[in-house]
């Protein structure tokens, strides 16, 4: 310790989040790898990817889906992510008409479709509109994946999916998500540039 108190917040603050990135690429990246993947192959086929989170997590929501409809680092065709809480007139009206709880749970209603993606960012895990989004959006067909803080919660709970960041502070698991997000995107964008497998040749008299 210093004499110097910021600085040893700063110090704190840095070890924990090396902490929270060590298991983080211990256990969070074969998920991320797959999640990559997967997302890719729903996307490339015509699907969407909608995404939600309250306060930081909706700007790393909105982070996400700019990457996919723009572009992460190589130039590629754009697909189709929608971050929800950016729909300000959609989030206001249903806030106002049926409460918070539904304002992206009533969203996932109208743009969902079976096969879809839903993404939820929450630091937390306890946030009841994510929660009754994803228990919306399981009900109409769709994959629903997970960014939470600390486990069990119940967000993780009501996903198909969840990677649960373990970390002291808010701050650092928001910062933790933010990594998992790049890399989510550096998957995505390998997985849509290798190139087809070839196909194998049918053997005569031989069942394929």
């Amino acid at each position: 310790m210093t004499e110097n108190p910021a600085l040893d917040a700063a110090r704190l603050h840095c070890r924990s989040l090396q902490e929270a990135l060590d298991g983080f690429r211990r256990h969070g990246l074969p998920r991320i790898a797959d999640w990559g993947g997967r997302l890719a192959t729903v996307l490339a086929g015509g699907g969407r990817l909608l995404a939600a989170g309250n306060g930081g997590s909706a700007a790393q929501a909105q982070h996400l889906t700019a990457e996919l409809v723009g572009r992460y680092r190589r130039e590629r065709r754009a697909y189709s992510a929608l971050a929800l809480h950016a729909e300000t007139s959609s989030v206001t009206a249903i806030g106002n008409d049926y409460g918070f709880d539904h304002v992206y749970a009533r969203q996932v209603d109208a743009h969902g479709r079976p096969g879809d993606v839903l993404m939820l960012l929450s630091t937390s895990g306890r946030s009841s509109n994510l929660i009754a989004a994803a228990v919306a959006a399981r009900r109409a067909g769709l994959q629903v994946w997970a960014l939470t803080g600390p486990g069990p919660n119940p967000l993780m709970e009501a996903a198909d999916e969840a990677l649960c960041v373990t970390a002291a502070s808010s701050a650092t698991v928001q910062e933790t998500h933010l990594v998992a997000v790049h890399l989510l995107c550096e998957c995505f964008d390998a997985a849509v540039s290798a190139p087809p497998a070839p196909a194998v040749a049918a053997v005569p008299g031989r069942l394929t």
